[in-house]
């Protein structure tokens, strides 16, 4: 295992925050680099043999003009492009420390503007949403609007891409539906060449949804970001909703909002946990 190819036995700093449940450990790489291999990732994300969490943040120079760069490891050590929640809790660090009360952030799925909210929330510019079937991507050409595909109770799913694949279900019941059985094969289904989150979704409203969400090698975790967009969007589609609306999740309640130019607005919460320093085992 390698943590930093200079020392993996000095250790890493780290904060554990969440952001309605879907817990994060951020690293800060701006002054030292960190190199994570799979594995070390893996261990670190375990809630046994690491810190635990849903996926890995690392805080890295800008690359290309923003005021950083967020790096994203799902909890099975494989490289996400987006994290929506995580996204706000990076940004509160940085805000904190420069004063800012606004950010440009880049990331593997594009760049995203962080703005103070009130109350202490943060709003996201996710940028637009992705519609096409070759920008999600998929395997062959479908119509996004009905995938037309199944697993069970889980059938004809919404395609969407936040900066990352997903797949989004409508259901009577979400909280009815067996995630853990649906969620891997759905993830890992052939039409999905670089897997996809799965949502499951229960229209409550026209302007409040209810969201359980399978993420790509995570697993169900109390609440995606991303996912919150991208259900947001798919349900405006199907006009099961305006493009307005309040998405509950197992963690708590994200505020979505679909623009009339495509971009997609997310404002919620961020919450410090804890601090410490993980030293990879030998």
């Amino acid at each position: 295992m390698a943590l930093n190819p200079s020392s993996s036995r000095e250790g890493v700093a780290f904060r554990k925050m969440h952001g309605i449940g879907n817990d994060f450990v951020v690293l800060d790489a701006r002054a030292r680099a960190i190199t994570l291999d799979t594995a070390t990732a893996k261990t670190l994300a375990d809630r046994r043999w690491g810190v635990g969490c849903d996926e890995i943040l690392i805080i890295e120079r800008a690359r290309n003009g923003g005021d950083f760069f967020m790096g994203v490891r799902n909890a099975d050590g494989t490289v996400a492009e987006q994290c929506g929640n995580g996204v706000r809790c990076v940004a509160d660090i940085v805000m904190n420390e420069t004063g800012k009360s606004a950010l440009r952030i880049e990331t593997l799925g594009g760049p995203v503007l962080a703005t103070r909210a009130a109350n202490g929330l943060i709003t996201i510019d996710m940028g637009p949403a992705k519609l096409k079937w070759d920008e999600i991507p998929l395997s062959e050409q479908r119509d996004t609007l009905h995938l037309g595909i199944s697993d069970g109770e889980l059938s004809d799913p919404v395609g969407v891409s936040m900066g990352n694949p997903h797949a989004v279900f409508f259901v009577p019941n979400a909280d009815a539906v067996d995630l853990n059985a649906r969620g891997p094969r759905l993830e890992h289904h052939a039409l999905f060449p670089e897997r996809a989150n799965i949502e499951v979704i229960q229209v409550l409203s026209r302007n409040h949804l209810r969201m359980r969400v399978w993420e790509r090698g995570s697993g169900i975790t109390q609440a995606c970001g991303t996912g919150a967009c991208a259900a947001l969007v798919a349900a405006a589609r199907r006009d099961l909703s305006e493009r307005v609306a309040t998405l509950t999740l197992d963690g708590g309640d994200l505020h979505i909002e679909w623009r009339a130019d495509g971009h997609v607005m997310m404002t919620g919460p961020v919450a410090y946990v804890f601090e410490g320093t993980w030293t990879p085992p030998a």
